[in-house]
């Protein structure tokens, strides 16, 4: 690895991808560590083939790394934006920096992690060093497997395991960094990168409901370890109780590391700031999204193609264009349904539970392919992770890894009484239901009223529809 690096006073390089923070990130701290003069880098790239970020990430996209930035340069680093293939800007970047070394913190999709080995054995061909850090993860996909080797396809063993070999190392502070030099590259401004939407401006509800950034993903955990975590276990399937985290768009581009996030969750169980149970629950989830990268670095089409072969034979339905038109727009009849798919779109967020809700209905209901909603959720929500949001349409789809039956149906009437019994998240999403009782509210099409002619009547029979879905998997299994 001799060369550039062993020259003192040359830059370093800190990459940032996924994790557009100060505080416990890996890869900064290890470059400040050597006391050197900083380059920050990010680059967008747009590579034809290769999968772009949603509309509702891309705006998130634009405000984080304009904290970043901020942030950066209020301790004299300068964070340089690109925009192009990775495996060119990079190289060109840390030449034209003069640089002696990079860091990064590693990612886990096939085709990031071959621009990065390819990345990585063309700079140190260069003499340049090259480092890779975990600061994304708990514990690394390739960390923890089955004794009977291969990878986990069931979550609570992967769990068990996983929890037993992440570290009791605390969360790494903001590091003192060594300004950038007078001179170096400049990069593009961040206009230039064009994320934000044009004609029309769609984002006043994100503006409204999110403040990108590492003080607001700061200000999110404080805000659920005051308000949601004490009442998460009895409450998090209630769309309207607010007991969830909303964290997840600050973690899906690192604002916020995993690790603090649990330090945090579990010394307020320990100490009994609130009750265990709900620290222990939380926990869950956080391995829920663990599970999720494990399934992805092992499987890598885990977007695209079914977990369980078996389901590649599902008989989906041909011609509809105006089923999914109506799921898009939160205009199926089924109010906890169109609540869900209308936050959605006003705030690039949906309750985990609603989620469910959504996807099943778009997957049973209509027989509309998975891979279709995943790729609508991908492109609105402002937490399109690629590995989570895979694995939960998989694993509503049941073609997944540990995933539900697909004979299991939710019923959107009966799942809108339980989890939302007064009506308050359909009242708010779905306005022209307001005035309806508690006991209508869930199936306006049954009373009369001013209502009728503002909210459409479903436009499937729900037993009508799980009686074909039902069908639909028979037919698979009778061909397996």
């Amino acid at each position: 690895m001799g060369g550039r690096q062993d020259r003192d006073g040359t830059p370093v390089v800190v990459w940032f991808r996924d994790d557009l923070r100060l505080a416990d990130n890996p890869a900064l701290s290890a470059a400040a560590a050597l006391k050197r003069p900083i380059v920050a880098l990010h680059v967008l790239d747009e590579t034809p083939g290769r999968r772009p970020i949603g509309g509702a990430s891309r705006w998130w996209l634009h405000h984080s790394l304009d904290r970043l930035g901020a942030d950066l340069a209020a301790r004299g680093v300068r964070l340089v934006l690109a925009r192009g293939p990775e495996a060119d800007v990079v190289p060109g970047v840390v030449a034209e920096a003069r640089a002696s070394a990079i860091h990064w913190n590693r990612r886990y999709g096939a085709e990031e992690r071959a621009t990065d080995a390819a990345l990585k054995e063309r700079l140190r061909t260069d003499g340049v060093t090259v480092e890779s850090h975990s600061g994304n993860l708990l514990v690394e996909p390739w960390d923890v497997a089955p004794r009977s080797g291969g990878s986990f396809k069931v979550f609570t063993p992967y769990w068990k395991a996983a929890r037993a070999a992440i570290g009791e190392a605390a969360p790494l502070p903001v590091p003192d960094l060594t300004p950038s030099p007078a001179e170096g590259p400049d990069g593009v401004p961040l206009a230039a990168l064009r994320l934000l939407p044009r004609a029309p401006d769609w984002a006043g509800g994100l503006r409204d409901t999110w403040q990108p950034g590492e003080a607001g993903a700061a200000a999110r955990l404080r805000r659920f370890l005051e308000k949601g975590l004490p009442r998460y276990a009895a409450r998090r399937d209630e769309p309207a109780a607010d007991a969830v985290s909303m964290l997840s768009p600050h973690l899906r581009h690192g604002e916020i590391s995993v690790r603090t996030v649990r330090q945090a969750v579990l010394l307020a169980g320990e100490t009994k700031a609130v009750a265990p149970l709900n620290a222990a629950k939380f926990d869950t989830e956080l391995g829920w999204r663990e599970f999720s990268y494990h399934l992805l670095f092992h499987h890598p089409d885990l977007p695209t193609r079914n977990f369980q072969s078996r389901f590649d034979g599902f008989g989906w339905r041909p011609d509809t264009e105006a089923d999914l038109k109506a799921w898009q727009a939160g205009r199926t009849g089924y109010p906890i349904v169109d609540a869900g798919m209308r936050q959605l779109w006003a705030t690039g967020f949906m309750h985990n539970r609603v989620r469910m809700i959504t996807a099943s209905f778009l997957i049973k209901h209509l027989l509309i392919d998975w891979r279709i909603g995943e790729d609508w959720f991908f492109d609105t929500l402002v937490d399109a992770d690629p590995a989570s949001n895979a694995a939960g349409w998989q694993w509503v789809a049941g073609s997944g890894a540990d995933a539900a039956p697909f004979f299991r149906v939710f019923n959107p009437m009966l799942q809108g009484e339980k989890f939302d019994p007064d009506g308050a998240y359909v009242r708010r999403w779905v306005p022209e239901l307001a005035g309806l009782s508690r006991n209508a509210i869930h199936r306006p099409w049954t009373v009369p009223g001013d209502h009728r002619a503002l909210y459409p009547d479903p436009i499937v029979d729900h037993a009508h529809a799980r009686d074909r879905a039902l069908t639909a998997f028979g037919r698979l299994r009778a061909a397996a």
